[in-house]
């Protein structure tokens, strides 16, 4: 078959374009374990019949809890393939979220991964007042597990599973994912079978033929993550998921991918410890380390031939280890979620490992535009997928129309009329332009811009990330609403402060201590100054204060893909922040 008209026909796809025996695979306890297609396929379909027989079908609202490994992708398609509705939860979800989601969803069973989310999501049901049933992945005692249905599916030889999958077409819902927001209680997201298909087939321009290894660590949860899976398989490329983030060093050696999907603070990180290897270094090898890095900073996507010429060196005698330990084999990275810092992205790609920034929503399945090869530029998040158009509204905020955008949210036709306009544009609530006719630059976020006291507009991201290129700075957040002037909360790197102290003689303690040594502040004195200054006056931080503990998605403060709770925070820091400008009363501006 050629035609892929509902994604669960990737599978039939792959088996007669690509059949491998390492499919989709997971990493447990140490141990890799493969699936190869016909056997994934086969677990898939006796799943969907398991299912069936207990009342599961077209329509059906079926939940799935689950860090990445392949029974999520199993259940994923077993779910699909019968018309029910895919309803992703992320594991770090309170117990009241799962209850509101799986109220709000009309969800019928939940597929959770082990005892922990178990607990969690019985606790949820328990307060619902219809039944939903509760299968585990991993062997729980005392709780119904998933193999169950598949031994109750394999037995079930009279279920016939191709009626379901003919009643299944384009437009139908593929899964309801709730988003969680930086406010307000979660919107399901409803997603159509063509809205993933056409973007994941428009979003294989970031695939370069002939690429065999995928590495994926992102959640599935997330749009993201999961449509980059379906544009793997439509790629013949074999996915591997690393068994956590402490495991991701073995992981990637193991598995040398050709292709990997990342934020942009994992990039930091890895170019943190990167840097903090060549610091070590002496002599001629420092020079030269150095001397490369310099080079990359200035990288252009057409350069001289001489700039080509000194960058061929610096690859043999430098960059070929920053390869090496990602694998080896580094084709391309896809980068999103949040904005990139370009000095990083030209340090990448002169590296030899190009990262291509793209752009999205939950809402717009979720690409909306990316870099390629041939069509890229930095600092910004690329071109518009074919299919889809963009433009800037007059306020500034981006449009965006075509095969991605969503079929509406969930029960609430006021909220999709709002989002999306009778033109068929869904207002992105983000802030950009558009660059040499097709590039798209994002700015901010509309609803995160804000006013000062004195009436001048403040675009918070724009100075956080120019914060970010500091490898002290580990978190910041500006802030300034009818405000004199911007402050900001700034988390530090504390392994990057404990090396900086170590190296001025500074005994270090703890970390709520050295946020408020002299020497410490003084230093950060000196980022904040040397950050703003190429801002506006207006727009520059006057004060700061430093916290000692990392903002996290556990601890509330950022959401599943990483994105600030801002109210969250600066209701939790209120005291700090009021103790900022209280202090500065007295301060001109």
């Amino acid at each position: 078959m050629s035609e892929i008209t509902r994604v669960f026909d990737l599978l039939q796809y792959n088996l007669i374009k690509f059949p491998k025996d390492e499919f989709i695979n997971g990493k447990k306890h140490g141990k890799w374990n493969h699936n190869s297609t016909q056997g994934f396929i086969n677990i898939v379909d006796d799943l969907s019949r398991g299912m069936i027989g207990k009342g599961i079908g077209k329509g059906s609202r079926v939940a799935v809890m689950s860090h990445n490994r392949p029974e999520w992708n199993m259940t994923d398609f077993a779910i699909m393939q019968i018309g029910a509705y895919q309803v992703p939860l992320y594991p770090t979800l309170p117990v009241t979220d799962i209850k509101f989601i799986l109220q709000d969803a009309e969800v019928n069973l939940v597929f959770v991964e082990d005892a922990s989310l178990y607990e969690k999501v019985k606790s949820a049901v328990a307060q619902l007042e219809k039944p939903v049933a509760i299968y585990t992945i991993d062997e729980v005692p005392g709780a119904s597990n998933w193999k169950e249905l598949t031994a109750a599916g394999a037995a079930s030889t009279d279920i016939d599973l191709a009626p379901y999958r003919q009643a299944v077409n384009g437009e139908d819902i593929l899964t309801l994912i709730y988003t969680s927001g930086t406010t307000g209680t979660p919107k399901g997201v409803m997603l159509t079978h063509n809205n993933l298909i056409q973007n994941f087939k428009n979003s294989a321009v970031v695939v370069p033929k002939g690429m065999t290894k995928g590495l994926s660590f992102l959640p599935l949860s997330h749009i993201f993550e999961r449509m980059i899976v379906y544009l793997y398989l439509y790629s013949g490329i074999s996915i591997y998921y690393a068994e956590s983030m402490e495991t991701i060093v073995a992981d990637i050696q193991y598995v040398k991918p050709h292709v990997f999907t990342t934020v942009p603070r994992l990039l930091e990180k890895v170019y943190e410890k990167i840097m903090e290897k060549g610091k070590a270094l002496t002599g001629i090898k420092r020079a030269m380390f150095f001397w490369s890095v310099g080079l990359a900073e200035k990288y252009e996507m057409d350069s001289s031939w001489f700039y080509n010429l000194q960058l061929k060196v610096a690859r043999k005698l430098v960059f070929k280890k920053w390869q090496e330990a990602l694998g080896g084999n580094i084709v391309v990275i896809v980068s999103g979620g949040a904005a990139l810092n370009p000095r990083l992205a030209r340090i990448f790609w002169a590296a030899g490992m190009p990262v291509f920034e793209g752009y999205g929503l939950t809402e717009t399945s979720p690409v909306i535009t990316v870099n390629h090869f041939g069509n890229a530029k930095f600092g910004t998040v690329g071109v518009a997928l074919n299919g889809v158009e963009v433009k800037i509204a007059p306020d500034g905020e981006v449009l965006a129309r075509g095969h991605a955008i969503m079929k509406g949210y969930y029960k609430r036709e006021d909220l999709t009329s709002e989002t999306i306009d009778s033109d068929g544009w869904f207002h992105t609530g983000d802030i950009g332009e558009i660059l040499e006719g097709k590039f798209l630059k994002i700015t901010d976020r509309k609803k995160e811009i804000f006013k000062t006291a004195g009436g001048k507009y403040v675009a918070p991201q724009m100075l956080e990330n120019k914060f970010k290129e500091t490898i002290l700075i580990e978190q910041v957040m500006v802030l300034g609403e009818n405000r004199k002037f911007p402050a900001a909360l700034i988390v530090p790197n504390f392994v990057a402060l404990r090396a900086w102290a170590e190296k001025k003689g500074i005994p270090y303690t703890t970390d709520a201590e050295m946020i408020k040594h002299p020497q410490v502040l003084e230093k950060f004195e000196q980022i904040v100054e040397s950050s703003c200054k190429d801002f506006g006056k207006w727009e520059q931080v006057k004060r700061f204060a430093l916290l000692p503990k990392q903002w996290s998605v556990d601890g509330g403060e950022l959401t599943p893909k990483l994105s600030f709770k801002r109210k969250v925070i600066l209701e939790r820091n209120s005291a700090i922040i009021e103790k900022l400008y209280k202090d500065a009363e007295n301060f001109k501006v």
